[in-house]
């Protein structure tokens, strides 16, 4: 039968219709979830987003779990953050975790599409980390820090309150090994890094800082000499083999330490008090820290402060940078002093007590050649007078005391160093080599103390 009212024109839907009631009902939709991730943005970003970036880490960094906890996105802000994030090795070697975290002024839209970040992306980045803490189990040390603020738009790194110690206390430290062990301990209350090139770090060719500035920092190192080297154990790495252990471009102008602190242990017996010297009100300017450069370039080290809280030091180093041997110079002087201020040393260290004497000033000039350091040590002093001390008993009783006790015995004593009427005085020589456990901060300390030793008599 046919129909007796066919369709007009008026009631066929043109394709041009078509398309645009199509795009009308994809606007519609884009116009929704826009909606919805403006005023619904963190269950979107949880359900979609954080699987994708674990996803990918995973494919990246096999070897390392990571879990993230609730995340949040500010459109305004164009800022990613995350409660918590956790890291682990899967052989467990090491562990990390940080609470608060934030990222700001990157592309996410072009991420979220599929597209890639360039390092120019990152030129508006700003990222804020909380409560960061790092666990190297097969080094033992933890690192922890309060605050982590990297800004590339000011080229800043700001942080704040930076620990390094080990897992556990000194006795179960040093009980984890038959072998002699040099245990430090850092803490980093305020550093604040400017001029640096975020983008060349990103791209991975250069790490340069214009300057870096601590404050407050305190470094203590302790070695356990109680037991004995290991010989087959590598030696730590020299200021020159870490530098050139680093295959990217490191370029530092300065770095200034201000009201900095050093405590240098040794300990001879397990619990026993360990034979200490102490730096306080450290000023440290170090310049031209590089991997790189010209053959003659050197790290210049200049350093000030009060040693044994008795008296102000002064010492500057030139350590090549690019050189393939340990070899460096340092240089400096000693202000006037009570001797007896190094018996937290000498007591433990060397079994003497100083009961007097008072140095009038002190100088040294050393240079390491591959190793091996020589050089001389000027010391002007009077009224040397001390004992020793009975390595059983502790005690300095029934020793023979003063200079006299060791005339015409095969230990010569030099109780009194003063120019005589020509000017001339005794002239320590110092011969020292490094031995393989020797740490950098030791081997400065045993040089130095060669010299003393050769014009005091130890």
């Amino acid at each position: 039968m046919q129909n007796k009212y066919p369709p007009t024109d008026q009631q066929k839907l043109s394709p041009l219709k078509i398309v645009s009631l199509a795009g009308l009902a994809i606007g519609a939709i884009g116009l929704v979830c826009i909606l919805a991730f403006l005023i619904f943005p963190d269950p979107l970003v949880n359900m979609f987003i954080k699987p994708r970036i674990i996803e990918a880490f995973a494919e990246a960094y096999p070897a390392y779990a990571i879990r993230i906890g609730n995340m949040n996105y500010s459109v305004l802000k164009n800022r990613f953050g995350f409660d918590s994030v956790t890291l682990n090795a899967v052989d467990s070697t090491f562990s990390g975790n940080m609470g608060p975290f934030s990222m700001r002024g990157i592309d996410w839209i072009q991420l979220l599409w599929g597209g890639s970040l360039a390092p120019d992306d990152f030129a508006g980045t700003v990222v804020d980390a909380q409560d960061i803490e790092l666990n190297f189990r097969q080094a033992q040390y933890k690192l922890r820090c309060r605050l982590l603020r990297v800004s590339v738009p000011d080229s800043e790194i700001v942080v704040d309150t930076l620990t390094l110690h080990p897992l556990s206390d000194d006795e179960q430290f040093f009980a984890g090994s038959k072998f002699r062990k040099t245990r430090f301990r850092l803490i980093v209350p305020y550093a604040r890094l400017m001029g640096f090139a975020g983008l060349g770090l990103l791209q991975g060719k250069i790490y340069r800082t214009r300057s870096a500035k601590i404050h407050d920092a305190f470094l203590e190192v302790l070695i356990n000499k109680d037991k004995p080297n290991n010989e087959e154990t590598s030696s730590p790495l020299m200021p020159n083999q870490i530098l050139s252990s680093i295959k990217e471009t490191l370029q530092v102008d300065s770095l200034n330490i201000m009201n900095g602190r050093l405590n240098y242990g040794e300990r001879f017996a397990v619990g026993s008090k360990p034979a200490l010297i102490t730096f306080d009100s450290m000023h440290v300017l170090a310049e031209g820290i590089a991997n790189q450069g010209d053959p003659g370039a050197a790290l210049v080290i200049y350093v000030q402060g009060n040693f044994m809280k008795a008296a102000t030091m002064n010492v500057q180093m030139s350590i090549p940078c690019t050189s393939p041997e340990f070899s460096f110079q340092y240089s400096g002087s000693l202000s006037r002093m009570d001797l007896s201020a190094l018996n937290p040393f000498l007591e433990k260290a060397e079994k003497i007590s100083i009961k007097g004497g008072v140095l009038q000033a002190a100088t040294f000039a050393i240079n390491i050649d591959s190793g091996r350091a020589s050089g001389d040590v000027r010391i002007v002093y009077n009224d040397l007078n001390f004992a020793l001390i009975n390595q059983d008993t502790g005690s300095d009783k029934d020793f023979f005391d003063v200079i006299a006790s060791f005339i015409g015995s095969t230990i010569k004593i030099r109780g009194t160093n003063v120019p005589d009427k020509s000017g001339s005085l005794k002239i320590g020589e110092v011969n020292y080599t490094r031995k393989q456990d020797d740490p950098f901060l030791g081997f400065t300390w045993f040089a130095l103390r060669s010299g003393v030793g050769d014009v005091v008599g130890f």
